[in-house]
């Protein structure tokens, strides 16, 4: 079975233009890495569990935030790896400079036995349309270009 993620992308107007909230992947390997880098909160569910659900779960693990409301579906989109990503478009506001992700751990450095701890989401911004699009995941452009589209 081909592995799925589930997330949302939230959006806000700020004199009357969108902004979308994105958040950067933690750990020492996105460390120095920005465009094309960023991403819906999301994450990946089982066929046992609802895809709205994950992505609401998703949501709160990698912001520290619960998130409710009138959720609007999005088209999936497929990454490069085979996943498919469902998402919902939202909505809303939520402070970036107040985020607190989930932690994950891997041996760091590389062979050296050595186990360290890291925030799976290490920030999150919002950001313009035109900005959004060179931030994000290149398939998940797909996402903010609906939220465009019927705004």
């Amino acid at each position: 079975m081909s592995k799925q993620s589930a997330g949302i992308l939230l959006f806000r107007r700020i004199n009357n233009q969108l902004q979308f909230f994105l958040v950067h992947p933690g750990g020492p390997f996105f460390k120095n890495k920005d465009l094309g880098t960023w991403s819906i909160p999301k994450g990946e569910f089982l066929d046992d569990e609802k895809a709205l659900d994950a992505a609401k779960r998703e949501f709160f693990e990698e912001t520290g935030s619960s998130i409710d409301g009138d959720f609007i579906l999005l088209n999936p989109v497929i990454l490069k790896s085979g996943k498919k990503v469902y998402a919902w478009a939202l909505e809303g506001d939520i402070n970036h400079d107040n985020i607190v992700s989930n932690q994950f751990e891997i041996e760091w450095p590389p062979k050296s036995g050595k186990k360290q701890s890291f925030p799976e989401i290490d920030k999150g911004a919002w950001f313009d349309f035109e900005t959004a699009k060179q931030k994000i995941n290149a398939a998940q452009v797909a996402f903010v270009d609906q939220i465009m589209k019927s705004y």
